[in-house]
């Protein structure tokens, strides 16, 4: 009889508050977040102080964590703004608050003692006796650097009692656990401060210092050569590993991702997850978790660190990009009707169009006959971004499901 595995928490972001509804009806355990300042994410929205307040009510209400981050590397002129911005988080009142600086840590301690602490990755935790230093001084998790191997995060576990989490799922930073300058010096927005212009990404040619007008091609495509370009993480195959290390909660990465993308990778997991842990022993991969993950827009798939495989640690040359670009069409917004349903329209859809409905505790259902009307309920052939139209179709639709082309 072998000890029923303990269950990890799945982790999602949210960048403003459509994507964390959708994450919420998709199936996370936790959000994490962030307000208007003081997190590395500064270009994914956010959300104003009042705005916060209702996400936690929101999440809570259905039962859901939040985790609110306050993970830069703060300056001297920054001390007294943080502080009023810790008596703004202990009002809000978060399941926790992310943090990297040691000072900030200090003033969490301090002005928001009842607020627990999770470090974030780029503190760069590799070890599990800085693990037990951070336990030490009050921390209830640390999210480990992604550099460890999944035997490192096994042994990380045995060693202490902390929480430990780790990224699962999303995008890699090419530069040591987040911890990069490329930006600062190439477009002067500070990476390590939310404002990272992503020039890792940036197309690239060598040029020999005596023949400065001569550019020299290295391994391309036709858009150009991505030298530092690195591959997306997906563990979806490796759940029972991931579990059996002992991993306390699961990371999705992308707070500036869209809602389709999020929608589709937490449904995936949240299944995977809850399969496994339903039945060990006869646990098996679902080919559909694996296509439902293909089909969102992407960099090549890889492990990252977890099996120290030199070809998936390596950098993305070729293959840059797959999944489905435009095959979002919008979100059910409300029932209007037995078989009629409420969609906002992201992109352009028409009679012609097969459809299928992502919701989060059935297969995707694919639908060929469908009905259009406007909001006054006249028929019209196609519908485009931006507007609300009614769709008819018979099948059931819960609000917040996603429909999409096939």
């Amino acid at each position: 009889m072998t000890d029923t595995p303990l269950q990890p928490e799945l982790l999602a972001p949210a960048g403003n508050f459509e994507k964390l509804e959708i994450a919420v009806h998709f199936g996370a355990d936790a959000i994490y977040l962030s307000g208007k300042n003081f997190s590395l994410r500064n270009f994914s929205g956010n959300f104003s102080d009042q705005e916060l307040i209702e996400a936690v009510k929101f999440c809570h209400k259905h039962n859901v964590k939040v985790y609110l981050a306050c993970n830069i590397y703060s300056r001297n002129h920054e001390q007294k703004l943080i502080e009023t911005f810790l008596e703004k988080i202990g009002i809000i009142a978060p399941d926790a608050i992310i943090i990297s600086d040691p000072g900030i840590i200090l003033l969490s301690q301090r002005i928001i003692p009842h607020i627990d602490i999770h470090l974030s990755t780029q503190t760069n935790t590799t070890n599990y006796s800085a693990v037990l230093f951070w336990e030490k001084i009050g921390i209830k998790r640390v999210n480990l650097a992604r550099e460890l191997s999944l035997k490192e995060i096994k042994k990380i576990s045995q060693y202490s009692k902390i929480e430990t989490e780790c990224f699962i799922h999303g995008a890699m930073c090419v530069s040591y656990s987040g911890r990069c300058l490329l930006s600062n010096f190439l477009s002067n927005r500070d990476s390590n401060r939310g404002f990272c212009s992503h020039p890792c990404r940036w197309k690239y040619s060598v040029v020999e210092e005596q023949r400065p007008n001569e550019y020299h091609s290295l391994m391309e495509d036709k858009r150009g050569s991505y030298i530092f370009n690195s591959k997306d993480l997906c563990m979806i195959e490796h759940i029972p590993e991931l579990i059996n290390a002992g991993i306390s909660s699961f990371k999705i990465e992308g707070r500036m991702k869209g809602i389709n993308y999020l929608a589709a990778v937490i449904k995936s997991y949240r299944q995977a997850i809850d399969s496994y842990l339903q039945n060990p022993e006869e646990f098996h991969l679902n080919p559909e978790w694996i296509e439902e993950l293909g089909q969102v827009y992407h960099r090549k798939y890889c492990t990252g660190f977890y099996f120290e495989s030199k070809d998936d640690m390596s950098l993305n040359y070729k293959n840059l990009h797959g999944g489905k670009i435009h095959s979002f069409i919008g979100k059910v917004k409300a029932q209007a009707a037995p078989s009629k349903h409420l969609i906002e329209v992201r992109n352009k859809i028409t009679l012609d169009d097969r459809i299928e409905i992502l919701s989060p505790k059935r297969p995707t259902i694919r639908i060929d006959v469908f009905k259009l009307f406007d909001i006054n309920g006249n028929i019209i052939d196609q519908a485009h971004p931006n507007t609300t139209v009614i769709m008819q179709f018979e099948t059931s639709c819960g609000i917040n499901d996603i429909i999409r082309k096939t």
